[in-house]
Parts: structure tokens; sequence; C-alpha cells
């Protein structure tokens, strides 16, 4: 069953719940952010190190906080269809002068200060506009849904990039061993190379020969060990954990045979993957913006009313308006804004097909992956078998003394190869469905 049917893990849906609902509320006094998951000590399923990086990546919740902000943008798309309501206080103070002439005494300037005081509310409804803010609206609330579809791409990712970093674990891990026993079994080889040269039965390039095996099994051990410090950094990072936690995890490195539906596979992909689905809503956005751009060429008709009191004697003021306004020339701007939003719309439609091609080609290259490693594990299986029959009897032979220290160093060397490419094949196999569940738009 897809997890895309899910709508989210539970810390996020809450995440979003009350990121959208309250807004504006603070965080309580000395209240602290949740604890670290407890992973030191206890062995981790691949299913509970998805859940924990599911809970605590950041990078999801950058994705929440953006699809938060799509939900924000068609408020205000939509605002303008709303009541607009204002208010107005405004002070005039002026200066009368006037000229009075009396008698022998001349003209006289009589100086006369006014102050007027104009407070209103004002009151204003978009009546109709032909869908222009409408179609603003739809085309925010497609932008909203592509921005949720990016918080489930995200999950997708960070679910694959722990199951990778899970399976390098455990690959790494089951190399660790075939090269510790590959060793010790180069350590027994140089100890009865050196037993049969003191007795002289055997030169001493026996002897080179054997700690030359021995050095480089030593190697391959170190890479081994290293390779392995670098997957558990890889995986505690994609659950955003301290990277020197101790994680231990569960051995699931084992062949689970699969049967592939093509066409139901693909289906599927082509209805679950997130970016599908954001080219699709995208091209919807679009073309909603397409219709905007061309209602733009009609009249906006408004109405209006303002009330208030002007003073000195607060004499009260009233008004009711009724307007149209319509643009009918503006140099080209708009003729200009509706084609190139009709050119995104078709270049929209455009990358729907591109996204569906690549998709396509995205399952049909993981499934082919998928049966190619199916493939490889058997055959390995098949080199290991006999592997381990030739150096038994490279073995043997040398141990009676009718065998060269080559022929038994070259089984050496071959045994250990087959360990190492069974064991290179089942981590790609398991890389391979969880690429598989990637391109098929599950987590």
């Amino acid at each position: 069953m897809s997890t895309r049917l899910v709508v989210g893990a539970t810390l996020s849906a809450a995440f979003v719940t009350s990121l959208l609902v309250a807004p504006a509320v603070a965080q309580p006094a000395g209240s602290r952010p949740p604890a670290p998951p407890q992973v030191a000590g206890r062995v981790l399923t691949l299913d509970e190190a998805v859940a924990i990086a599911l809970e605590q990546q950041p990078q999801i919740t950058v994705q929440l906080f953006a699809y938060a902000a799509a939900r924000y943008r068609v408020d205000q798309a939509f605002a303008p269809l709303l009541p607009q309501l204002t208010g107005s206080v405004s002070t005039l103070k002026s200066e009368n002068p006037s000229l009075t002439t009396s008698g022998l005494k001349g003209a006289t300037v009589f100086r006369q200060f006014d102050q007027t005081v104009l407070a209103q509310v004002a009151l204003s409804q978009l009546l109709f506009d032909f869908g222009k803010n409408l179609a603003a609206t739809e085309a925010a609330r497609k932008l909203q849904d592509v921005a949720l579809e990016n918080v489930e791409l995200q999950r997708q990712l960070i679910s694959l990039s722990v199951k990778e970093a899970y399976t390098n674990i455990l690959f790494a891990q089951r190399l660790i061993r075939v090269n510790e026993q590959a060793l010790q079994r180069a350590d027994l080889n140089l100890k009865s190379a050196r037993g049969f040269y003191e007795v002289g039965t055997r030169p001493k390039s026996d002897v080179a020969r054997a700690e030359v095996d021995v050095a480089n099994a030593k190697l391959a051990v170190i890479q081994a060990r290293n390779a392995e410090r670098l997957a558990l950094v890889a995986l505690n990072t994609a659950m955003a954990i301290d990277v020197d936690t101790p994680t231990t995890i569960q051995d699931n490195l084992v062949y689970e045979p699969v049967t592939l539906d093509r066409q139901a596979i693909r289906a599927e992909a082509l209805r679950q993957r997130p970016e599908y689905l954001q080219a699709k809503l995208s091209a919807q956005s679009a073309e909603a913006l397409q219709r905007q751009a061309f209602r733009n060429f009609f009249p906006d008709i408004t109405g209006s009313g303002a009330y208030g009191g002007a003073r000195r004697d607060l004499h009260e003021l009233w008004a009711v308006t009724l307007s149209l306004s319509w643009t009918l020339y503006d140099g080209g701007g708009r003729i200009g804004r509706y084609r190139e939003a009709r050119a995104n719309y078709e270049s929209a439609l455009a990358n729907i097909k591109a996204t569906e091609l690549n998709i396509i080609q995205n399952v049909e290259q993981a499934q082919i992956t998928v049966i190619d490693a199916s493939e490889r594990i058997q055959a390995a299986q098949t080199a290991v078998a006999s592997a381990q029959e030739n150096f038994r009897l490279a073995q043997g032979r040398f141990d009676a003394g009718v065998g060269t220290i080559l022929e038994l160093t070259d089984a050496q060397l071959a045994l250990t190869q087959a360990q190492n490419t069974e064991t290179q094949a089942l981590s790609d196999y398991r890389i391979a469905l969880y690429r598989l569940d990637r391109a098929r738009g599950r987590r």
C-alpha cells in the first residue's frame, strides 16, 4: 500500500495545523523543543529510522513554512474582493491676513488663524471586475497546492536518503566481516608458509607472498570500517540527530524476490509522484493567470461611501460614490502581460509532458536496476559456493605439500572477491528497491 495515501506524519500534521490556525501565538514561557529521540542503546529498524527522520529533519520544516506562506498568499489574493474599510484624521491650520484703514492712522493688518479638523471613515467594495481577482485567487490556490507537494517531495527524498545510508551501513558491516574472515585465512596461510619454510620444504618467497596477502587483507578491513563510519554519519545526519550518536541498526540485507508489473508501476508513478502533480498544478495556475491577464482589458466597478465630520463646529460630512475605472490604453503593457501569461501557460503544458517522460524513464530504469541486481545476486551466490570449494581444495593441496602458495592465494582472493560481489549485489538490490519506491512516489 502506498504511503502517499497518508497525508503526513503525526508531528507534521500537527505542526501545519498549529502553524495555520494560530500562527501568532507565541510559545509559553519556559517551553522547550521536543526531546531528541532515544537512539543509543537500542537496535533501530528501517521503519523507525525513517520515522525519526520525518519527525526531526529541519528540511521538512522549511517546506512546511513555505506551504504556510503560500496559504497566506491565497488570503492576499482574495482580499481585494472583500470590503475595504479605512479611517483618516487630518488637521489644517491656516492664516488669513486682512488689511483695514481707519482715518489718519493709516492701514492696519489683522492676522486670523483658522484650524480645521477633518475625521472620516470610508468603506469601499469592489462590485464587479470581470473575475480578475478570482482568477488571481485561483492561481494562488494552485501554487499553494504546489507548495504542499513540495512537502511530500521533501519527505520522499529524506526517506530515500535514510534508506540508502541504512543500507550502506549494512553493506560496510558485511564487508568488514568478509574481509576479517579473509584476514584470518591469510594469517593461517602465513603461519603455514613460515612453518614449511622453517623445515625447508618451502622457499622464502612463499612467506613473502603470504605476508603481502595479510597486508592487503588488513587494508581492506580498514577501508570497510571507514566506509561504515561514513555511512553512520550520513544516517545520523539524515535523521537530524548528533553525528556522534552510536546508532545500531537491524540487518535486513537479505534477498527477497519481488514481482514487477510495469504498467501498474508506471500508472502509480504518474498518480503519486509530487513532481507530476506539481507540473499539472503549475499549468492550472498559469492558466488562471492567463485568464486574469485577459480580464485586465475590462473595467472595474467600485462602490464607496464615506462618513465623518469637520470642525470647528464638527459639521457632518458624508458621500456615496459609484465609480467605473477603465484603462483604455497603457502603452501596450497589458497586451505584453497577456502574451507573457499565454506563453507561460504553453510552457507549463509542455512541462507536464516532459515531466511525464522523465518519470516513466525513472521508473523503467529503476525496474531494470532491480532485475539486474536480482540476477547478479543469484550468479554471485553460485560463484561464492564454487570459490569456497576451490579454496578448500587449494588449502588441502597446500597443506599436503603438493600445492603452491600462488595457487592458494589465488583461491583465497577469488573467494574474497566472490563474497564481496555477493554483498555488493545484495546492497544494490535493496537500494534499487528503495529507488523504485521513490520513482513510483512512495516514501
